[in-house]
C-alpha cells in the first residue's frame, strides 16, 4: 500500500473508533482519539499564564516575587516592639466615638468581657476600669494593644483571633468610655495612675 493513496483505516470492533497503527502491545491496540476539550482549554490557559506570570514578575517587575513579600514582611515585623500589634504601629488610631460603633463594642463588651470585668467595668477577676488607674497603660492604644496582645499570666487571651480589628477598635472604645464611671462596689485600684 503506497502512502499517498487512500489508506485503509482500521476501526475497533466494539466502539468503531479509528485504532492506531502500530500501537499494540500485549494484544491491546490504542484508539486515535482527540484529547477531550476541557484538557486543551486548560493547557492552553496553564500556558497563557505562564506567559502572564513571566511579564508581570520578570520583564516589567510590577509584582514582587513571594520571597521579596515576605522579606518586607519580617522587616516590618521587625519594628515592633516585643508584644506590640501591628494595628497600633501601622495606624493612627484614635477612640471611636459615634455612637454606632460604641454600641457594637458595647454588644461585644456584653458577650466576651463582661465575666471577668463584670457589665459596669467594676472589675471581678479582671481590674477595675472606671477609675483613674491602669496596669497596661491608660492611652487607648494601650487598651487595643491589651486586648491584641491580652495578658496571659493573668488570665486574658489574646483577642486577635477571636475579634476582627474593626471588633477590637469598636471594643477598646467602649472601653474608653467607662473611665469615671461609678458602677457599685468597683474592685480596688490597681497599678499606676493615668496623668
Amino acid at each position: 500500500m503506497e502512502m499517498n493513496e487512500h489508506k485503509t483505516v482500521e476501526k475497533d470492533e466494539l466502539t468503531g473508533d479509528k485504532l492506531l497503527s502500530g500501537h499494540e502491545y500485549d494484544n491491546i491496540r490504542e484508539l486515535d482519539n482527540n484529547l477531550p476539550k476541557w484538557w486543551v482549554w486548560l493547557f492552553i490557559i496553564t500556558i497563557i499564564f505562564a506567559v502572564v506570570y513571566i511579564f508581570v514578575f520578570d520583564v516589567i517587575k510590577v509584582a514582587p516575587y513571594q520571597q521579596e513579600e515576605w522579606k518586607k514582611e519580617m522587616a516590618d515585623a521587625g519594628s515592633l516592639a516585643p508584644g506590640q500589634s501591628a494595628l497600633i504601629v501601622n495606624a493612627n488610631l484614635a477612640a471611636l466615638t459615634d455612637k454606632s460603633s460604641l454600641e457594637a463594642g458595647k454588644d461585644i463588651w456584653l458577650k466576651q468581657c463582661k465575666v471577668c470585668h463584670l457589665e459596669g467595668g467594676q472589675g471581678l477577676v479582671g481590674p477595675n476600669l472606671t477609675d483613674n488607674f491602669s496596669i497596661h497603660g491608660c492611652a487607648y492604644t494601650d487598651v487595643v494593644n491589651t486586648i491584641i496582645v491580652g495578658v496571659p499570666e493573668k488570665g486574658m487571651i489574646s483577642w486577635k483571633t477571636q475579634l476582627s480589628d474593626d471588633q477590637i477598635l469598636k471594643v477598646a472604645s467602649y472601653v474608653m468610655t467607662l473611665k469615671g464611671t461609678t458602677p457599685p462596689n468597683p474592685k480596688a485600684p490597681q497599678g499606676e495612675p493615668c496623668k
